[in-house]
């Protein structure tokens, strides 16, 4: 199966978001190169949002580029074989943290934004870290730094506040 075939097949199984979700698949359906980054119209991207092992923190990265506060996630790479096998791909590189484990029942939430390539669809999972582990910078953040809960909103824009509320009722 292709990440294209896969991406079509975790975005059917959503249930949540509806209309959201529907502009996900009908992108794909216009666009057969859809997830990936040379899509100029918008791309499919995936995400993790890294939960500390107590569940009582999140991992945040200080976007390089956009100088942002956000979760990891990126685009999509020919050698992901899932949306979910992309997001944890990620979560692992800019986090430095190995041994991630994504949370049962595929994405926790969809979020559509523009950023200087284009449009991101972005599949957004969350991923707990195991115990012991250490998290190390990656070049494409300039800051990596766990936040409590109540913390999130003060450093972040709403659509992480929004995966945070998502990640705690999956919680």
């Amino acid at each position: 199966m292709s990440l294209y075939d896969d991406a079509v097949l975790v975005l059917k199984g959503y249930e949540d978001q509806p209309d959201l979700r529907q502009t996900y698949l009908d992108h794909l359906a216009a666009h057969s190169d859809g997830v990936w980054k040379a899509c100029g119209d918008g791309h499919i991207t995936a995400s993790a949002l890294v939960i500390d092992p107590s569940r009582a923190r999140v991992l945040l990265t200080l976007h390089r580029k956009l100088r942002m506060w956000l979760q990891m996630g990126g685009h999509c790479e020919p050698g992901d074989a899932t949306l979910a096998a992309a997001a944890l791909r990620e979560g692992t590189e800019e986090s430095g943290i190995e041994g991630l484990s994504l949370l049962p029942g595929g994405p926790v939430r969809l979020d559509r934004h523009e950023t200087p390539c284009a449009w991101h669809l972005d599949v957004q999972y969350a991923a707990l870290a195991p115990a012991g582990s250490v998290e190390a910078i990656s070049d494409e953040s300039l800051d990596l730094r766990w936040f409590a809960y109540d913390e999130v909103a003060e450093v972040a824009d709403d659509s992480v506040v929004r995966l945070l509320e998502a990640t705690l009722a999956r919680l």
